[in-house]
């Protein structure tokens, strides 16, 4: 099959919907532009769809021969992120921009669609083209799933762009990707007093400023050391004056791992170390614990051939490249939960045009030259699966 070349092919039309939906970000759960266009160009291209109850789209290509279902994922939403990077087709919605490459995700997807409909005849099966909203929200899979949109699919696969990775180089690697996601607020309860005389209250500031410690205790001591852990506090608030003790102070932070059974032990941990070391000064704690997401975890053995072999059957050995696990989190662990998936990392990092910085940088930007790579992978991967599983 021509993959290559017919990614080649459409690599015009894939940069200038990516540029579309640049200039066009909508926030989680806002996506009504963005879903409606993504379904005018899939109906364009002869392609049926479904909407969902809120936001995002489906399209279905049926393959002239009989066979499994893989499914293709691309998520949809933007970051409430003022843009400052320099190019001629910036956000023009203010205070929201595509900084994470989900606009990119978008018009690979809509350029594999592109091409696996111009070789349907040849396919051995179906391939579920899913366009997901709501990932920074960590929520958009799970409402996906629950809406039935994985019900049929055998596998299923995923892709995230970045920056800092050499572009327009792939990586298709086994095992651990991306970490597990929860937040937690912990609320410290204690006794006013005037700061002269602590002695007749009970300080929750000093509670809590052990709490946030002993949090570290849980990663150095208490956890795998093989197996990596973040507890981090990100905001800490307690107290109106400067010689007052106050009596309450909150506390909200994130925890990552690789580990799913370190994520579900997790929330008893935090609860144990924030109520007994506030006991300690005559306090209480109380914990608020919210689960994003699993890992995301490429552990299937066909899918990680599959998705191997078609990277370098269109871009050869050079065209692929090692990269670390990464804390970030992913939604996309919901589509796994439902059948075999696997998930790979596309680099579009190039410092002779400014595209060097993370994600979620408001002077994120991308070489589009990796764009076309991103559509090529998406549907070698989906016709060599259906070819294997035939």
């Amino acid at each position: 099959m021509p993959i290559k070349e017919l990614a080649e092919k459409y690599e015009s039309y894939v940069i200038e919907k990516r540029r579309y939906f640049h200039q066009h970000p909508e926030l989680s759960w806002e996506e009504e532009n963005t879903t409606n266009t993504i379904e005018a160009e899939l109906k364009d291209m002869g392609i049926e769809t479904k909407r969902y109850s809120k936001t995002g789209v489906t399209g279905m290509i049926h393959g002239g021969k009989p066979g499994k279902t893989v499914a293709l994922r691309a998520d949809i939403d933007a970051l409430p992120i003022q843009e400052n990077a320099e190019v001629p087709f910036r956000s023009l919605n203010p205070g929201k921009m595509h900084a994470c490459g989900h606009d990119c995700h978008i018009s690979m997807l809509l350029g594999a669609a592109k091409i696996l409909t111009e070789i349907r005849d040849e396919l051995e099966g179906d391939v579920k083209l899913i366009f997901q909203p709501a990932e920074e929200a960590g929520n958009g899979a799970e409402y996906m799933v629950k809406e039935g949109v994985m019900d049929g699919v055998d596998a299923v696969m995923g892709m995230h762009i970045f920056a800092v990775m050499r572009g327009p180089k792939i990586n298709v690697q086994e095992g651990s990707r991306m970490a597990a996601a929860a937040s937690f607020k912990i609320i410290v309860k204690g006794a006013a007093a005037h700061g002269s005389t602590p002695h007749l209250g009970t300080d929750a500031i000093a509670a809590a400023s052990s709490i946030v410690m002993n949090l570290q205790s849980y990663v150095s001591r208490m956890n795998d050391p093989l197996s990596p852990l973040v507890v981090t506090v990100g905001t800490i608030h307690g107290g109106d004056r400067f010689n007052i003790i106050p009596q309450r102070v909150e506390m909200e932070g994130t925890l990552r791992t690789f580990s799913r059974k370190t994520a579900d032990d997790a929330q008893d941990v935090l609860r144990k170390i924030a109520q007994q070391t506030a006991s300690v000064f005559g306090a209480t704690a109380e914990l608020e614990y919210a689960k994003f997401t699993d890992p995301v975890s490429n552990d299937d053995a066909l899918l990680n051939r599959v998705a191997h072999d078609a990277a370098v059957g269109l871009y050869g050995e050079d065209g692929i490249i090692p990269v670390e696990k990464l804390t970030g989190s992913e939604d996309f662990c919901y589509y796994m939960e439902k059948a075999p998936g696997y998930f790979a990392f596309l680099g579009a990092g190039n410092p002779n045009i400014g595209a060097v910085y993370s994600n979620h940088s408001d002077k994120f930007k991308v070489d589009e030259a990796a764009l076309q790579r991103g559509s090529a992978l998406y549907a070698r991967f989906a016709c060599d699966y259906l070819k294997a599983v035939k």
